[in-house]
């Protein structure tokens, strides 16, 4: 098995920042033979265009608003894509917008994994807040417990 972990978001723009600050804290650690950790920042077509390597699970770390309180971590298995439907802004790094953009390109993305951190501020300034920031180190353990589930090469299972 070959695992993508992609860290994506705007550091300019607060909570935005927290799949960067996780990949950040994952590329630190020593992870599996076949786990590749990759911070993408803003860049949509630069991640679509690496999924074209076809990995077995990819993880997408990145801020999302569900609802919840600020600083949730949560995972979601996102639905797969076929072909694109309707506009594409390829400078997006929405998860269903780096999808569509595959699809477009003729690829497939096997399992994708979100985990998500519900932010509290997306406003134009650096730094994530103390509710998000927190979230920072349950987020790599959840990435990490994924990985683990995942049966990578090396794996003390």
């Amino acid at each position: 098995m070959n695992v993508l972990i992609a860290g994506v978001g705007n550091i300019f723009l607060g909570d935005d920042g927290f799949g960067v600050e996780v990949a950040r804290r994952l590329s630190t650690l020593d992870l599996p033979d076949g786990v590749q950790v990759r911070d993408y920042g803003v860049s949509g077509m630069h991640l679509a265009f690496d999924l074209l390597d076809s990995y077995d699970t990819t993880i997408l770390v990145d801020a999302t608003c569900r609802g919840d309180a600020p600083g949730t971590v949560y995972v979601v298995e996102l639905d797969p894509v076929d072909e694109p439907t309707g506009f594409i802004d390829a400078h997006g790094m929405q998860p269903d917008v780096v999808m569509q953009l595959l699809a477009m390109l003729g690829g497939s993305s096997g399992r994708v994994l979100l985990v998500g951190c519900e932010p509290a501020s997306v406003t134009g300034h650096i730094g994530l807040s103390p509710a998000v920031a927190g979230a920072v180190d349950a987020a790599v353990r959840t990435v990490l417990e994924l990985v683990e589930v995942c049966d990578v090469p090396g794996d003390s299972r």
